[in-house]
């Protein structure tokens, strides 16, 4: 690295100073000395020699660092012992004609080379008129004229150029693939050097197409390595941005001017939150050869004071008016960052304070881009969450045009990303052998680059946290037992959740007791509901595939019961639901796609209509951010608030979900959209059923498929299995696995335990007790005990049953063919 001084010296001489043999060789700025000597400073293998003269420069960080001398070359009329120093160098080593100095060789380091060297120019005589320097022409000379000198940040040297004779001062000397540094800035100047002349209103220097000197050089790498700036999975987009806004800068004005085309002055970023925006952003000013980055949060500008948000504004442009206004067109890039613009820049008319701040600060940023007298040295990035909310003339060319969308990344940007995280830990002997980057990568599907750094963390605080002792935390810790495992980061996973993934709880609580064989009419919409996932991820002209499960609506209805109770036959009634959520939720899991979410309306209690279709709005925005998704729409009319009486139901909600299951996703994300409902006849009413593309009808539970869930439980004696799976005709497996925990607790309770071990069974009498207190239901049931030893239950306007020939029912008798005349 420039500036260590420990690197390659040889043994300190001391040396008596003298002047330059002759004043033309004051101009190369070399140091002289003896043949003989100039073996001693010679660099092996090379025709070049070196000199390092301790105690030269005072810099603020080190009071007395040591300089390097450039090219050391021998003159026959110095005599041994002697070092030969023009006056400039004298000056500012401090030393006289005659005076002993300090001298050791140097040994240029590897990657010793300048990519940038700041130049300040000064007159030795200034004369009476300015004078112009054109900046390329100067860079072709000092590149040729000092080709393989070393230049330390603060040292001057004088050259001529066209009979003028300058003074130069090192401001900035950058080494190709690093930043500043905090020591002592030094290089070798080489053909690919990029030079930056400065000089003061008061010397009378203009420099004159600077612009074409720098134009090449931009960037103060001539290469970039993104993994090396912390930046993974963003090769395509860091593609995209430089070929939109940087591309034009690259070449010289004339070329801009000869095409008729101005600089980009803004681009955006947006994205979900964590995808690496302000990252990006951050890096890319760093990247820039130009004024440091200003960065801003959107909401810092934002002031109490009448007037005084305005002038935050401007103040922000205020540094590259007065460059433009001073340097034209040599003017630096100004880099302006704007993080969370969408705080001051809303749309105007969209927020109701009553002040006019927020179209204010609109109106203001708009004039500074664009406006009248509109500037071409400033770029303005601005990242955002919420690209929707942004005013609509801020985003058109000549503001923020350039607008390239930070996605979720995919399976290699997450290998790139935790390669990036996990770097030092495996530099450092920390990653454990079996850590299998590429089987996270797979792994963490939707995860963003912040959620793979919090998985990142949660795994080395397991690492660190089995090194420490509860009882002892002041006890040493041994450094070399940390190792950061694959079941690290494993359990990571499970505490970092992607904010875009499957909403796994939510999905196994509508399926508490898994999936289970329910006959060949379930398992074969199983089957093709899957077949639809895969053909939303493999097809290419399905990016929308809608299917709606429609099954029996959940009402009461009456059913005879080839069943004995005390030697009498019960007629009860049962709850017809045929386990569609549950169906949905199975494939929503077995699907594996990475965004898997279900929009219920139990969590929109108390919604107005309003924030109802916003939250399903934004389950569909988010949908569109992944590769593939599922979005479950359960309970459809509950969601549409529909009520039989009336009938009532969310005009707004239907709409938004009649637009939102025909728009396509955009490009690249395939969306499978599943449907439950109990009241396929009032969705079709509406027109909602036609938004579907597939509808299939999934039956309740028959007696033979009771029999098959059943079975495996193992609660049943052989005997009464056949008489159970008959009373449980038409009932939904929820209310099935109900009836069944409940009979299994025993008619005086704490026999779970027995019945589930196997060790006992479930009595039959006590099952059937328990299956009445289930369904004996009010509201529209009608409940009518008419003997002891015989209940039974009707409902109003119920299907009607075969007449037993012992019916007493009365009013609202629904028998067939029953003579009691009503």
């Amino acid at each position: 690295m420039a500036g260590r001084s420990s690197s390659g010296f040889g043994s300190q001489a001391t040396m008596i100073v003298t002047n330059t043999p002759a004043k033309d060789l004051a101009y190369s700025n070399f140091a002289f000395c003896s043949p003989s000597d100039l073996r001693t400073f010679s660099v092996a293998g090379s025709k070049l020699a070196f000199a390092l003269v301790g105690n030269s420069f005072v810099f603020s960080n080190e009071k007395k660092p040591e300089s390097v001398l450039n090219l050391f070359t021998s003159h026959e009329s110095i005599p041994n012992g002697n070092i030969a120093l023009n006056a400039i160098q004298r000056r500012h080593a401090k030393v006289s004609s005659g005076d002993s100095v300090s001298v050791s060789r140097f040994v240029p380091p590897e990657y010793f080379n300048l990519a940038l060297l700041t130049l300040e120019l000064e007159f030795v005589k200034r004369g009476a008129k300015d004078e112009q320097v054109d900046a390329v022409s100067l860079a072709q000379q000092i590149r040729k004229r000092f080709i393989n000198q070393v230049m330390t940040t603060g040292q001057k040297f004088t050259f001529e150029y066209y009979g003028n004779g300058f003074i130069s001062t090192v401001n900035q000397a950058v080494l190709e693939g690093q930043e500043k540094s905090k020591s002592i800035e030094r290089g070798m100047i080489s053909t690919e050097t990029y030079i930056v002349f400065e000089a003061s209103n008061a010397s009378g220097i203009k420099i004159i197409n600077q612009r074409e000197a720098a134009s090449s050089n931009i960037f103060r790498q001539k290469e970039f390595n993104l993994e090396s700036l912390g930046i993974g999975g963003l090769s395509a987009e860091f593609a995209d941005i430089f070929r939109r806004a940087f591309a034009s800068r690259v070449f010289p004005p004339h070329v801009t001017n000869k095409l008729g085309i101005k600089h980009v002055k803004g681009m955006l970023l947006y994205g979900p939150p964590g995808t690496g925006k302000t990252l990006m952003a951050r890096q890319i000013g760093k990247m820039l050869n130009g004024k440091d980055p200003k960065i801003v949060n959107g909401p810092e500008v934002l002031s109490k004071f009448v007037g005084e948000t305005e002038k935050n504004v401007r103040d922000l442009f205020a540094d590259a008016e007065q460059d433009q206004r001073t340097r034209g067109d040599q003017s630096d890039l100004h880099v302006i960052i704007f993080d969370e613009i969408d705080a001051i820049c809303k749309s105007r008319g969209s927020t109701r304070d009553g002040t006019g701040v927020h179209d204010s600060i609109v109106n203001q940023l708009l004039t500074k881009i664009d406006g009248v007298e509109s500037l071409n040295n400033v770029l303005l990035i601005g990242m955002t969450n919420r690209k929707d909310l942004l005013d609509e003339a801020l985003l058109r060319p000549g503001r923020l045009e350039v607008q390239v969308e930070i996605s979720l990344p995919d399976e290699n940007g997450r290998l790139q990303i935790l390669q990036i995280h996990t770097n030092k830990m495996k530099e450092n002997s920390f990653l454990a052998p079996d850590v299998n980057l590429h089987e996270l990568a797979a792994r963490t599907k939707n995860y963003s680059g912040a959620e793979l750094e919090g998985v990142a963390k949660s795994a080395v605080s397991y690492a660190l946290n089995r090194q420490l002792s509860m009882d002892d935390l002041t006890k040493p810790v041994d450094e070399e037992s940390i190792k950061v495992t694959m079941d690290d980061f494993l359990n990571a996973l499970y505490e970092v959740r992607p904010a875009f993934g499957a909403s796994t709880d939510d999905l196994e609580r509508c399926r508490l007791n898994g999936m289970v064989d329910c006959g060949a009419r379930h398992d074969h919409i199983y089957k093709r509901t899957m077949l639809l996932a895969e053909q939303v991820r493999v097809s290419r002209g399905s990016p929308l595939v809608t299917c709606l499960l429609e099954g029996p609506s959940g009402r009461y209805v009456p059913h005879f019961l080839a069943l004995k109770n005390n030697g009498h036959f019960s007629k009860i009634s049962s709850f017809l639901d045929s386990g569609k959520t549950t169906l949905a939720a199975t494939v929503g899991l077995d699907s594996d796609f990475p965004y898997v979410k279900i929009i219920s309306a139990e969590t929109m209690i108390g919604l107005s209509e309003s924030s109802k279709c916003a939250q399903i709005v934004k389950v569909f925005e988010d949908a569109y951010r992944s590769p593939l998704s599922i979005i479950i729409l359960d309970d459809i009319e509950r969601l549409l608030e529909y009520v039989a009486i009336g009938p009532r139901f969310s005009n707004l909600i239907s709409q938004t979900l009649l637009v939102l299951l025909k728009r396509l996703p955009p490009k690249g994300k395939n969306v499978l959209v599943i449907g439950t409902t109990s009241e396929v006849s009032f969705l079709d009413s509406i027109g909602l059923c036609d938004a579907f593309s597939v509808t299939y009808h999934v039956p309740t539970l028959k007696t033979e498929d009771a029999r098959k869930v059943l079975h495996p439980l193992n609660v049943f004696s052989a005997d009464d299995v056949d008489a159970a799976a008959e009373a449980l005709n038409d009932m939904p497996i929820k209310k099935l696995y109900m009836v069944v925990e409940m009979a299994a607790q025993g008619e005086q309770g704490g026999g779970a335990e027995a019945i589930y071990s196997g060790k006992e069974k479930i009595k039959i009498a006590h099952f059937y007790d328990c299956l009445q207190d289930v369904v004996r239901k009010k509201g529209n049931t009608i409940v009518i005990e008419t003997e002891k030893s015989y209940v039974e239950t009707f409902v109003v306007d119920a299907p009607a049953a075969e007449n037993d020939g012992k019916c007493k029912c009365g009013t609202g008798c629904a028998c067939v063919n029953c003579s009691c005349g009503h």
